[in-house]
C-alpha cells in the first residue's frame, strides 16, 4: 500500500486516487495494530478529500466515519462523539432527513453514547432513528432489529433487565430473518442478551448465549478478533461464578492475548486485567 501511495503520487499528484490509496493504508495499519500511523493516514486523506470536493462530499464524510471508529477504539471516545456528530450534520444537511444514511448516523450516535453511559443522550437518538426506519422501511427491516437491540442495552444499562430481554426478543426475531441465523449482528445480540441473564444471577442461561455467539464469531473472523475476546471474557467470567477458576483463566488469557495481539489496551482488555488480578493470577 505505501508503493501504491508513491505511485498514485506520482500521477496523478496529490489527488482522488492518492487519498483513496492513504485510506486504504489507513485500514492496513489499523489491522496491523498501528493506529496513531493509521490516523495520521486518514487525517491526510480527509484534507485532501475537502480541498478536492469541498466539506460535504460523500468521500469526506466516509473517512470522517473512519476517523471515528479508529478514536472510539483508542479509547477517545469524546473525540469519536464529536466527529461522529458531525457526520450526521453532514448527512442531514445534504441528504434531509428521511433517508438510511441519517438513521445510520443516529444508530451510531445511540450505540456510541450508551456505551459511555451517557443514556440521556442515547436513547433520544435511537427513538429518533428507529422512527426514521419504520418510515421509510414498513417491512420488517435489519436496521430496525438493530435498533430494537440498542433501545435494549439502553434498558439493561438502566437496570431494567425484562424490558431489555424483551426488546432483544423482539430484535433477535427480526435479524434472525434479515440477516440470517450465523450473522455477527445476531452474536452481538446473544452477548447483550447474555449480560442481562448474568445480571439475573441465571449463569447458565448466560453461558448458552456466550457460547452461541463465540460459534458465529469464530465462523464470520477467525479467532484473532476483539468481538472473540469480549466473548472469551464473558464465558470465563461465567464460569468464575460457576466455580470453574481454572476455566475463567484459560479464557482471559485467551481473550488478553488476542486483545494485546491486535494493540487494544482499552475498554475490555481493562476488565480482562482486573478479572486476572482479582483471581490472584497477573496479567
Amino acid at each position: 500500500q505505501k508503493r501504491a501511495v508513491r505511485v498514485c503520487r506520482g500521477v496523478y499528484g496529490n489527488g482522488y486516487h492518492v487519498a483513496g490509496a492513504l485510506s486504504n493504508l489507513a485500514k492496513l495499519l489499523w489491522g496491523k495494530g498501528q493506529p496513531e500511523r493509521a490516523m495520521e493516514k486518514l487525517e491526510e486523506a480527509h484534507a485532501m478529500h475537502v480541498e478536492l470536493n469541498g466539506e460535504d462530499h460523500s468521500d469526506v464524510v466516509d473517512v470522517l466515519g473512519n476517523m471515528a471508529i479508529l478514536l472510539s477504539d483508542q479509547g477517545k471516545c469524546a473525540e469519536g462523539l464529536a466527529i461522529h456528530q458531525k457526520v450526521l450534520d453532514i448527512r442531514r444537511r445534504t441528504l434531509g432527513s428521511d433517508c438510511d444514511e441519517v438513521a445510520c448516523s443516529l444508530l451510531i450516535l445511540g450505540c456510541n453514547y450508551s456505551e459511555q453511559g451517557m443514556l440521556d443522550e442515547a436513547l433520544p437518538k435511537l427513538e429518533e432513528g428507529l422512527e426514521i426506519v419504520r418510515r421509510i422501511h414498513p417491512e420488517r427491516n435489519a436496521m430496525e432489529g438493530s435498533f430494537l437491540a440498542q433501545i435494549g442495552n439502553v434498558h439493561s444499562q438502566q437496570g431494567r433487565l425484562e424490558d431489555a430481554l424483551a426488546w432483544y426478543r423482539k430484535a433477535y426475531r427480526i435479524l434472525r430473518k434479515t440477516m440470517g441465523p450465523g450473522s455477527v449482528d445476531v452474536a452481538s445480540l446473544m452477548i447483550n442478551m447474555g449480560n442481562a441473564f448474568r445480571k439475573q444471577g441465571k449463569v447458565g442461561e448466560a453461558m448458552e448465549k456466550y457460547e452461541g455467539a463465540l460459534a458465529i464469531q469464530l465462523l464470520a473472523h477467525g479467532d484473532m478478533h476483539p468481538g472473540v475476546a469480549h466473548s472469551r471474557y464473558a464465558l470465563a467470567m461465567c464460569k468464575k461464578e460457576a466455580g470453574d477458576v481454572q476455566g475463567a483463566v484459560e479464557g482471559l488469557r485467551e481473550a488478553k492475548r488476542i486483545l494485546r495481539s491486535m494493540g487494544i489496551s482499552h475498554s475490555v482488555a481493562v476488565s480482562v486485567d482486573d478479572a486476572l488480578q482479582m483471581l490472584g493470577v497477573g496479567t
